[in-house]
């Protein structure tokens, strides 16, 4: 069994989701996989997530995010945990919601996503960060 691991980071610009499907794939390509393969995507944070989904119209993307403001808006009384402000626990409950771990199979050396299907770091916060997302590419 072969494993080879990298990280990179994401720069994300506040609330949305960035599409990293490109550098998951160069680094799918750079472990050349021979035969049935898994690629792992991980995220080192609590308050993004990662998710696959249609990265043909971005209306998707931008209706997404309103359901999720919806779903947990910011500044909600529920909440105690607000260290760094209204967009805090809203942020980590809508990670917790989402993923911070997601595997794609590799068929034939490339990744096996769906046609219309990207993966995503989903920023949840209000302001710019940088995440760093972990690729294990495992033959």
């Amino acid at each position: 069994m072969s494993v080879l691991q990298t990280s990179f980071r994401v720069e994300t610009r506040g609330p949305g989701l960035a599409e990293i499907t490109r550098q998951v794939r160069e680094h799918v390509r750079a472990a050349s996989p021979r035969g049935p393969a898994l690629c792992n995507v991980f995220i080192h944070h609590t308050s993004a997530s990662l998710v696959i989904n249609e990265n043909a119209d971005p209306d998707v993307r931008r209706d997404l995010q309103a359901f999720f403001a919806r779903l947990v808006p910011d500044g909600d009384s529920l909440f105690v945990h607000t260290a760094e402000g209204p967009d805090d626990m809203p942020a980590h409950v809508k990670s917790a919601l989402t993923q911070t771990s997601i595997t794609i199979p590799i068929i034939d050396g490339e990744l096996g996503l769906g046609t219309w299907q990207g993966i995503y770091v989903f920023e949840h916060r209000h302001r710019p960060h940088t995440r760093r997302v972990t690729v294990t590419v495992q033959a």
